[in-house]
């Protein structure tokens, strides 16, 4: 990727956040982007969690604090980002999630940084009566709010953030450079048994917001009626370390496939993070399942996923909740089933098979969401409360 000429790196940013590699996730690869694009045309150093200095953006510093258990990672992540703050002076501090909000204000008091924080939607509705009591009013005092999603952004007002401090910032894709090899889809079919289906993919953690078994349940046995060749390819595991996400295990999802009559219908990959692996699945992919549940105090921030599947010209079929109605373009990059609507998701998910979309305004689409445009609006946010010229 070319990045665009910025002025000379007079400005300090400071990162602080535990979403980083090697944890895995959408969080993560925000973060990372997020130090690796501002890294461009500012210098950055950041504290995050325990084996994320293998995995850093080349030019930034990065100081490791323990993962576990979580009050540890606090103490001495917020000891390390103040040593820091106190040592090197950065212009700004930002916070990488809800979670360290407080470390990063209370860092700038002492420091005289500027503070922001990256929001997601369950930042702001953490069902913890700790975490709304402390956490949640300190977001309004931070100097510049991000948020992922139009709906995040509303849920920001609720909290009673002031709006000219809230910055809508959507998180990037990595846009494929080329097409996968026809070689290389066909031994990926080949390998897995896949050759003549038609197959939806679904990509992501397991957790209970995700919805898969509910997608297992209530819309797969309807599809392989109409279409016996599909098959469900899941790429993800459930997740290890991650906060406040309820888990679906595989067997879980395994046991109501048996109960659907839809157990040779499921495939499940294993986690996949090699690009161009990841590559190859989307690109032999025929649509992808995004089957969010629409849960109140749990929304899906934005759907990143929805976005790299549009950047291989693979559709997406999903319910219209939390940030995914930014995530999917209705008609152009997929189509969006009402909340819950499980009819209308098996109706939308046959139509992309039947009728599928144009790849080229899918990738159109996706276009406007690349990592450096994502750099480009977070610089843009920070200098809207600057504190000094960049």
């Amino acid at each position: 990727m070319t990045h665009q000429q910025h002025p000379p790196k007079r400005i300090k940013v400071l990162l602080l956040t535990r979403n980083l590699p090697p944890l895995v996730g959408g969080m993560e690869r925000l973060n990372w982007h997020m130090a690796d694009e501002l890294s461009q045309y500012t210098q950055v150093q950041v504290v995050g969690p325990k084996g994320a200095a293998a995995t850093k953006p080349e030019k930034t510093t990065l100081s490791e604090a323990p993962l576990k258990p979580l009050p540890g990672f606090m103490f001495i992540a917020f000891c390390k980002a103040l040593w820091v703050a106190l040592r090197w002076n950065p212009h700004y501090i930002i916070a990488g999630s809800g979670l360290t909000a407080p470390l990063v204000w209370l860092i700038s008091k002492c420091s005289g940084a500027q503070s922001a924080v990256y929001l997601h939607g369950f930042d702001i509705t953490a069902p913890s009566s700790i975490y709304q009591k402390l956490w949640k009013p300190l977001f309004k005092k931070m100097d510049c709010i991000l948020v992922n999603s139009t709906p995040t952004k509303q849920l920001a007002l609720s909290a009673g953030v002031p709006e000219n401090k809230i910055h809508l910032v959507f998180p990037g894709v990595s846009l494929p450079e080329a097409p996968q090899s026809a070689e290389m889809i066909s031994a990926f079919k080949r390998k897995h048994g896949l050759e003549g289906k038609k197959i939806l993919l679904s990509v992501g953690r397991l957790t209970t917001r995700k919805g898969l078994r509910e997608f297992v349940e209530h819309a797969l046995p309807e599809i392989v009626k109409l279409e016996p060749d599909a098959v469900l390819a899941v790429v993800g595991e459930a997740p290890k370390n991650s906060l406040g996400a309820g888990i679906q295990t595989e067997d879980s999802i395994r046991e109501q496939a048996q109960k659907s009559g839809v157990s040779g219908h499921v495939l499940f990959l294993g986690v996949i993070t090699d690009k161009r692996q990841l590559a190859t699945v989307y690109e032999a992919s025929d649509v992808h399942v995004f089957p969010v549940r629409h849960i109140p105090n749990d929304p899906e921030g934005f759907g990143m996923v929805a976005i790299e599947a549009a950047a291989h010209g693979l559709p997406t079929a999903a319910f219209a909740t939390g940030g995914i109605v930014d995530a999917v373009c209705h008609g152009k990059s997929g189509l969006l089933a009402e909340q819950n609507d499980y009819t209308q998701l098996w109706q939308h998910t046959m139509q992309l098979l039947q009728n599928p979309l144009s790849d080229g305004d899918m990738k159109d689409f996706a276009q406007d969401f690349a990592w450096h445009n994502f750099g480009t609006r977070i610089t843009s946010a920070l200098t809207s409360s600057a504190v000094v010229e960049w």
